[in-house]
């Protein structure tokens, strides 16, 4: 294992990690540009130390706009009503084939226009930073597996419905 991979944390598995339904953001401003969270480095979440989108996991009887809402305020005090966003896709991950046992999960990304100034001014209540990224961020960062095929797919403009 190394470092990124979602078992591991300074190469030592990580022990309780479950997958859960999440919903993430492709936030975007009017250049282009992707803002994305360098994951904390905790042995307790998937990908750490690895750039990723905010989001988080929906919690019971949310739904997707609402956990969408609810992680973008608690991480960065993004208010999403003053923002347009839109749904993008959704990745579904199921178990049953691999000897996983019955069942699946789900991430739901939406994309989210946000200006630069906008930008400049939020908060970052979780993780170890926040940086925008042009597009070519996806051949230069380490960018979790499942955020970097949902951002070459916003940047080269594939949409899946």
């Amino acid at each position: 294992m190394t470092a990124g991979d979602p078992r591991s944390h300074a190469g030592r598995p990580a022990a309780g990690l479950t997958p859960a339904d999440a919903t993430a953001a492709i936030i975007v401003d009017e250049r282009g540009r992707y803002l994305l969270q360098l994951r904390d480095d905790s042995p307790t979440i998937f990908f750490p130390g690895t750039w990723g989108c905010f989001g988080g996991a929906r919690n019971a009887g949310e739904s997707d706009e609402q956990t969408l809402t609810r992680e973008l305020d608690e991480e960065l005090g993004l208010d999403l009503a003053r923002h347009p966003h839109r749904y993008f896709c959704r990745f579904t991950f199921a178990f049953a084939r691999e000897g996983g046992g019955e069942g699946s999960f789900y991430r739901t990304f939406y994309v989210v226009e946000a200006p630069s100034a906008v930008l400049a001014d939020l908060r970052l209540t979780e993780g170890q930073a926040m940086r925008c990224f042009p597009g070519d961020v996806l051949f230069r960062e380490r960018i979790t597996p499942y955020d970097h095929f949902a951002l070459w797919m916003h940047h080269h403009r594939i949409a899946v419905p």
